[in-house]
């Protein structure tokens, strides 16, 4: 008996054994890699590789709330306690974006891509091409930190990028991120990036064509466990508790309410849009989400030039700020501009004057502030030809694709793209381009002028020291004279940069009323951008992207709603639910079964929970299976129910600690002793059912909000055998988290005492099903390595 005990053991062989640095409460297996994300207590994301290599760890400094692989495996979602959602670089877990949809905690991730067939083999369905590569070079980056001041930190550096190729949706299928968060608020984005649409669960009412007088139905403090959405992108199922809130009498005189309003539920909304108009709102969020790529390059140039045109006007003002006391001490009733006109017309220069320029500024100080100031020119002339110009203009050739799709009416209407406010957009894009040309003229001019003056004081420096001067590069004195007036006290550069609501920027009549004739004959309809700064400009360019991509999100918003609503089982109570955490598992899988026929795109939901143990039912240790909610609502509408479940017992002595679904209806059981019997092979064990092998039974929907799911197959309950289904034994107890996965043949099972074993499952002739499939065991309870070895 002993013999074949170990045998059975076999094929679940211990390969590694090393230490973790906290208590594991999260893990997610990449799709696509042999790589692990780990989260612990103490809210780090760690990175392994199957031989245990670790690749990075990364702390975002708040609470770890929910991680999701993109279906690519090339990033990870990260949501966190205070509602943002960052995305993270598989290859260095570098930030790429974050994303504030929520206000507080997110509790869950889902994000799926478009299943459908590959886009070669459907030469009827029609694609978008972005065009914007064939007409311009690589989008540009944020400027770095060449030029700043030393200590600043807030932009790019050397070994900091975070604006990779994260939103290059071209080389991406379509896919959506689904996040969900304690206030019952569910929000889309496609690709992780580009928000699309948001619902709340506790707002949203149902009516279903299962109950008489279609009434609508609400849940009340609901708390979301999970969300899943079909591969065929036209249906999220939410599991979630709270309590169901309707008007019907009848309801409060059913059976649930002997158990009881507030209970688990399953939602099913209706996102078929997302599929219906899956194309348009491809190239939408493609182009939209490089808009907002490329007003961050803005938005950043634009700090940088602010930042170094400041330092170096208050490097020349400290510089020449004491000319004007030397010019008070010397009792002189005149300005350093008078003073330095002076000496430009060859009149007697003060004792002010020569003092300042010979052993207060120097030959050395001059040179020293001329290559400050104009240098800082270079740098911004730099990052403008660089940075903000390509990015603009390729923000305005993507805002006019926006606006010829908008005209579209019929295509686009449905996803809210609105022609005016894209329109204004377009405008807005154009405005902050002829503001960089401005800016640029005005900055060669003051650029010219500071060098043309630093050049002619040098020139005094050598001559009231009586030393040659020819070396020194020429000076033009009419350019001395405007450098006074205008630009010795007043900077226009950086009223350019300002963001003042007030406008002081100078235009002269006959412009602006040539400005205004060309509003009339069309083009544009904003006549005082000329008084504008380049900082305000954006800032309305900015506002107006906002608004325009506002519509879309309210649209689609609208057009997700709840169209089911399915009761599993009662809890104890609003308080003792929430602190509850019960195993759940959602997946979808290809239509095999003839009973759930009516399922759209030939996929079958299934959905598995354990059924907590309730002192007045006596249903306890059991695991519930339902499968076909998400259907065709319109056969269920006639009659024709497609909705199946069963219950399954737990073997006595065993408890559920976490399940799983994965690849052919397969379910995980992770399964803990109660009772230590010298016959049994280990304190937990892991059981894995095949799902359609189990007697399904057919649910009456018609009074399915009368009794619960589980109530319903109460009396037909299948018994687990141990010695029937195919069982891995494992020598001490285990918890969660269970993380399943369909592409290496591993398994990993974390230690109480903060040590990783490491399990490979390997196949066998009689269990080939076990072959290629990733396991996560969760810490052990008891840890004692002798006994393992």
């Amino acid at each position: 008996m002993e013999t074949d005990e170990e045998q059975r053991v076999l094929p679940f062989q211990l390969q590694f054994d090393k230490p973790v640095t906290s208590q594991i409460k999260i893990a997610e297996w990449n799709p696509e890699k042999d790589l692990l994300a780990m989260v612990t207590e103490d809210s780090k994301i760690l990175l392994h590789r199957f031989n245990w290599q670790r690749l990075w760890t990364i702390s975002p400094g708040r609470c770890i709330t929910s991680l999701c692989w993109r279906p690519d495996g090339k990033a990870i979602a990260v949501g966190l306690e205070d509602g943002t959602i960052s995305l993270h670089d598989v290859e260095n877990g570098k930030l790429l974006r974050s994303l504030k949809s929520h206000t507080v905690a997110v509790v869950c991730l889902n994000w799926e891509e478009d299943g459908q067939l590959n886009r070669d083999d459907s030469p009827n369905l029609s694609t978008y091409e972005d065009r914007t590569p064939r007409f311009f070079p690589p989008a540009p980056r944020p400027p770095r930190t060449l030029g700043v001041v030393c200590g600043d930190t807030g932009f790019m550096d050397d070994n900091e990028d975070l604006y990779q190729e994260l939103s290059n949706s071209s080389y991406q299928r379509f896919n959506v991120l689904c996040s969900a968060d304690n206030d019952g608020n569910i929000c889309f984005s496609i690709f992780g990036i580009f928000p699309i649409g948001k619902i709340n669960i506790h707002k949203s009412s149902v009516s279903t064509p299962f109950v008489d007088k279609q009434s609508a139905h609400q849940l009340m403090n609901a708390s979301i466990y999970k969300v899943a959405l079909s591969k065929d992108l036209c249906r999220l199922i939410v599991m979630c508790s709270g309590e169901l809130d309707e008007n019907m009498t009848e309801l409060r005189q059913s059976q649930m309410a002997a158990h009881g309003m507030n209970g688990s539920h399953g939602l099913v909304l209706d996102t078929s849009i997302f599929f219906n108009r899956k194309n348009e709102l491809h190239q939408l969020a493609q182009q939209a989400s490089n808009i907002e790529e490329l007003t961050e390059v803005i938005r950043a140039s634009l700090s940088v030039m602010i930042k170094q045109w400041s330092d170096a006007m208050r490097t020349f003002h400290e510089k020449f700020a004491s000319l004007s006391t030397l010019i008070i001490d010397h009792a002189l009733d005149s300005s350093p501009q008078e003073e330095f006109l002076s000496l430009l017309g060859g009149a007697r220069t003060s004792p002010a004057v020569h003092q300042f320029l010979v052993n207060t500024l120097g030959e050395v100080g001059v040179k020293r502030v001329s290559k400050v100031v104009c240098g800082a020119a270079k740098e911004l002339q730099r990052i403008v030809l660089d940075h903000m110009q390509p990015a603009a203009e390729i923000i305005a050739f993507r805002m006019g694709e926006l606006r010829a799709l908008s005209r579209w009416r019929a295509r686009f209407q449905g996803i809210g793209l609105d022609e005016v406010l894209i329109n204004n957009a377009t405008e807005r894009s154009g405005m902050i381009l002829v503001q960089i040309e401005r800016f640029m003229r005005v900055l060669a001019s003051v650029e010219q002028q500071f060098s043309n003056f630093f050049n002619w004081l040098l020139k005094c420096i050598k001559l009231l020291m009586q030393e040659p001067s020819d070396q020194l590069l020429p000076y033009n004195s009419e350019l001395v004279v405007i450098f006074l007036k205008f630009l010795y006290d007043q900077d226009p550069v950086s009223q350019f940069l300002d963001l003042s609501e007030v406008h002081n920027i100078e235009v002269d009549l006959e412009t602006m009323q040539r400005v205004k004739e060309l509003v009339q004959f069309g083009g544009f309809s904003d006549s005082e951008y000329l008084r504008r700064t380049l900082a305000k400009e954006f800032q309305e360019m900015e506002c107006s992207f906002k608004e325009a991509f506002q519509m879309p999100f309210l649209s689609i918003s609208r057009k997700i709603v709840c169209e089911d609503l399915l009761p599993l089982f009662p809890l104890p109570s609003s308080s003792a639910s929430t602190s509850m955490i019960i195993p759940m598992s959602i997946s979808y899988y290809e239509e095999v079964s003839e009973s759930v026929s009516s399922c759209q795109h030939g996929l079958v939901d299934y959905i598995c929970f354990q059924v907590p143990n309730e002192p007045t039912s006596n249903i306890s240790n059991c695991i519930g299976i339902a499968r076909g909610f998400m259907c065709n609502l319109s056969s269920l509408k006639k009659s024709q129910t497609s909705l199946e479940a069963v219950l399954l017992s737990i073997p006595a002595g065993y408890e559920c600690v976490d399940l799983s679904l994965y690849k052919d209806t397969h379910i995980v059981l992770l399964l803990n002793g109660t009772v230590t019997s010298s016959e049994s092979s280990g304190d937990a064990c892991m059981m894995v059912v095949q799902a359609r092998d189990l007697p399904f039974i057919s649910l009456s929907r018609s009074s399915s909000l009368n009794v619960w799911t589980s109530h319903q197959l109460k009396d037909a309950v299948v018994q687990l055998q141990m010695e029937n289904e195919k069982v891995r034994y494992i020598p001490h107890s285990v918890v969660a988290p269970l993380a399943v996965s369909a592409s290496r043949g591993v398994a990993c099972v974390f230690a109480a005492r903060k040590r990783a074993l490491v399990y490979i499952l390997e196949e066998d002739e009689d269990e080939s099903w076990i072959q290629n499939d990733l396991l996560f065991l969760g810490e052990f309870n008891h840890f004692a390595p002798q006994q393992i070895f």
